[in-house]
Order: C-alpha cells, then sequence, then structure tokens
C-alpha cells in the first residue's frame, strides 16, 4: 500500500495505492491523520484512482478521517474510484456521507 500526499490550490489530495485492508489500515490511517493534522487545508479529496480493493477495514478508515475532516469543518470528497471500490462506496452507504467528483 502507497500513500501520495499532495495539493491542488488548498485541496489535499490522498492517492491511495494499492489495497486498504486489515494489513494495511494502520499504515494508511497513521500517514493520512499525520498530513491532516500537520496542514492547512479547506478540504480533502481521496484519489481512489489507483485503490484496487477495500474491505470493512478500509471503510473503517475512510470513516474516521472523514469524522477527523468534519470536526474541522472541512469537506471531503473522493476522486476516480475503480468499479470495484465505486461497488463497496455504493453498497456500504459512503455516498451519503462522502461527496464523488
Amino acid at each position: 500500500m502507497e500513500v501520495y500526499t499532495e495539493f491542488e490550490g488548498k485541496t489535499m489530495v490522498f492517492r491511495l495505492v494499492g489495497e486498504l485492508d486489515e494489513h494495511s489500515a494502520e499504515f494508511v490511517r497513521r500517514k493520512l491523520d499525520a498530513a491532516i493534522s500537520e496542514n492547512s487545508y479547506d478540504a480533502v479529496l481521496l484519489d481512489l484512482s489507483r485503490l484496487s480493493f477495500m474491505d470493512s477495514t478500509g471503510i473503517g478508515v475512510v470513516i474516521g478521517r472523514y469524522k477527523l475532516i468534519r470536526k474541522e469543518n472541512k469537506r471531503v470528497y473522493v476522486r476516480n474510484p475503480s468499479p470495484t471500490v465505486d461497488k463497496i462506496f455504493r453498497m456500504s452507504g459512503l455516498y451519503e456521507i462522502i461527496t464523488k467528483l
């Protein structure tokens, strides 16, 4: 699992590459939490174009980061989910709280 952080204006973009599951969840959680706490941003965008799989542990990571970001009154978006990850987002109801661009 790889996590890349970059900025598009005032939006912090996380590019997740690989599989977000029980084996990578703690690594991803630490990387995202550090970037969230150390940077100034107006919104967070999860670029999931190279995330090939996500299980329930990954859903928990996403929801936890969503809650952290929303506490600061910031927005969270998702972009380019693979068909597999898109299906997981739809089935889990994540699109009800996170906007897909």
